[in-house]
């Protein structure tokens, strides 16, 4: 090697390291700011909040009356809303985002499976808004004309199946807005698992169908535990939208306050009561429980990302 080669070497390697050095400082300064952030929110919330805490204590998480006239607020009725609507939501969608995305990685023709799934990516894009109105002026409808009074009209009187489809047949209610959010989030999980599916390495499957293995056994036994950690966050993400969807929602639910006590039965989520109220919200009080229904409505997501980092951290049997 030449002298002048020689002397080039550190000067390269010095100019890298001070450009690594800034690009270290960087992330660590764009990880600190979202920290920053995230503590912001939080922060600012509780004691926007501070006041309905102050004034009803743990009856504001205890209770379902909420009455802006009288100045009494609860929240349990929106927090059994948010959970009830965005668990069945998740119930609903999960089997048939699973199912779409195996159909598309396993089962799908050729020519198909490029069409299929950009249809389900373009359903994934789709404004919630848009879903909403869908659901307000067709879905509901055709619902409680075709599904919501025949099995009410089959109930028989005072029977279980009465008690838990009980309500007004005007297609708005729980279950309606459960089966809005399923579809909104089904192709946004179905095609998270298509990606994460196309991850398996090909000599897996390969080598679990030269053993003789089904495609059932394959998929069960080979690819889905392979992608489990990651399913699990997607399925958590698909979750957390749907716990905090706001205009679907508030569209079809019915915004009834109080506890839903059917699955017809109208109700409302975190996210509804404060979209319709806080414009409305004249008094401090008002405008401190609609604040502090977004701090319950932060610390449900919260805990269920904790939830899937659990999940996600707990070694396989």
């Amino acid at each position: 090697m030449s002298g002048e080669a020689a002397a080039a070497v550190p000067a390269r390697a010095a100019k890298g390291a001070v450009f690594d050095r800034a690009f270290e400082a960087l992330c660590f300064g764009a990880a600190t700011l979202l920290l920053v952030a995230l503590v912001g929110v939080m922060a600012s919330l509780t004691v926007g909040g501070w006041p309905a805490f102050k004034a009803f204590g743990l009856g504001f998480l205890t209770s379902a009356e909420w009455d802006p006239v009288a100045e009494v607020y609860g929240a349990l009725g929106a927090i059994v809303g948010t959970v009830v609507t965005a668990g069945l939501a998740l119930l609903f969608a999960l089997p048939l985002a699973l199912g779409v995305a195996i159909f598309l990685v396993e089962l799908c023709p050729a020519p198909l499976r490029r069409p299929i799934g950009m249809a389900v990516e373009l359903l994934a894009g789709i404004p919630s808004i848009v879903y909403g109105m869908w659901g307000l002026f067709v879905f509901a409808p055709w619902f409680a004309r075709h599904v919501q009074m025949p099995i009410m009209m089959a109930a028989e009187p005072g029977s279980l199946l009465e008690t838990i489809t009980a309500g007004v047949p005007n297609g708005a209610n729980i279950l309606t807005a459960s089966m809005i959010l399923a579809i909104m989030i089904l192709p946004f999980i179905a095609a998270t698992l298509r990606e994460l599916l196309l991850t398996v390495p090909v000599h897996l499957r390969e080598s679990a169908y030269g053993l003789g293995s089904t495609t059932y056994e394959t998929v069960a036994k080979v690819s889905l535990p392979y992608i489990r950690v990651s399913a699990i966050g997607a399925v958590m993400l698909g979750l957390g939208r749907a716990l905090g969807e706001t205009m679907a929602v508030t569209f079809i639910i019915g915004n009834a306050h109080g506890l839903p006590t059917s699955i017809f039965a109208s109700g409302s989520t975190i996210a509804s009561t404060i979209a319709n109220e806080f414009t409305e919200a004249t008094h401090e009080l008002h405008t401190a429980s609609l604040i502090a229904l977004g701090l319950v409505l932060f610390l449900i997501t919260f805990t269920v990302l904790g939830l899937a980092r659990a999940l996600i951290g707990r070694k396989p049997t």
